[in-house]
């Protein structure tokens, strides 16, 4: 029995993943008082499910009360299953405009404060749960299809269990951190290419910036040493279970030095035989803006 825990962010998208699910084979049950989890395992595993031993349960806020047992759940079904916790986020800004969008309450705004209120009230509760899922997916950026594919990835029917995915995204300091990175790597010591007319307007993906970053002796010892570190660091996620590793390269605006680093980290760590997605979140959004 495979068992994956969807909880996260109220408007961060649990819906669309639980239908998701249930289009790649997943048996799926949603807002499920967490104390009933243990329950519901049990059952499942005696008698076996409707077509499936890949189910999904949706957990949220919205179980009140009873969302608190959801610590003493995971504990009690430890032994019973092999689970996995998929957290879903999205910066404040998103979810207060997806609430707007569609008129919804929050289910911690009861009358009084704010709908901003609700949400960091939320994240506050739920930030010992985020700490623990294996996989974090930020949905700020995503699209409804963007989203699907992630999840295949990561859960479709017939993948291996014990399958690693790692996600390099270079991202610009000016447009905010990546919500779902574990690790967040500067590499604004590097000098910038901006400030060189006949590359300003080029990428990282062209071959005159990659000649001019990669030239550097900064460049080849961080990446050496970022390299090194890597190879110790993520078989240390493999061992503890982690499904899922976001690595964030930033820069200034996202267009030159961190895609530059991003795909050459990313070229080093599929040799090293793991699954990688390299994804430039701002490249083109600086690339307009400029």
């Amino acid at each position: 029995m495979r068992l994956v825990i969807v909880t996260g962010m109220s408007g961060a998208g649990k819906s669309q993943v639980i239908r998701t699910m249930e289009d790649i084979g997943y048996y799926c049950v949603d807002n499920l008082p967490p104390m009933l989890i243990p329950t519901f395992v049990e059952l499942f595993t005696q008698r076996g499910g409707p077509g499936s031993d890949c189910v999904a349960v949706g957990v949220d806020i919205r179980g009140g009360e009873f969302f608190d047992s959801i610590y003493e759940a995971l504990l009690k079904i430890k032994d019973m299953a092999k689970y996995e916790i998929l957290f879903m986020d999205a910066s404040d800004s998103v979810l207060i405009k997806r609430f707007k969008e569609t008129r919804r309450s929050h289910p911690l705004l009861a009358g009084m404060g704010s709908l901003r209120d609700s949400i960091h009230r939320e994240r506050d509760l739920l930030q010992r749960l985020r700490e623990s899922a294996h996989h974090v997916i930020d949905t700020t950026n995503l699209s409804t299809r963007e989203l699907r594919k992630k999840l295949m990835e990561l859960f479709l029917e017939g993948a291996a269990e014990d399958k690693f995915s790692i996600t390099i995204v270079s991202f610009g300091y000016k447009w905010g951190i990546p919500a779902d990175a574990d690790m967040v790597l500067d590499v604004r010591f590097i000098n910038n290419p901006f400030y060189i007319d006949r590359l300003r307007k080029h990428s990282g993906r062209d071959e005159d910036v990659i000649a001019y970053v990669m030239g550097m002796e900064e460049t080849g010892t961080f990446l050496s040493l970022t390299t090194r570190m890597l190879e110790f660091l993520i078989p240390q996620f493999v061992k503890e279970g982690k499904g899922q590793l976001v690595i964030a390269m930033g820069c200034t605006g996202g267009m030159h030095r961190s895609v530059v680093i991003a795909n050459a980290v990313g070229e080093r760590v599929t040799q090293m035989g793991y699954r990688v997605t390299v994804d430039h979140r701002d490249l083109e959004r600086e690339r307009s803006y400029k």
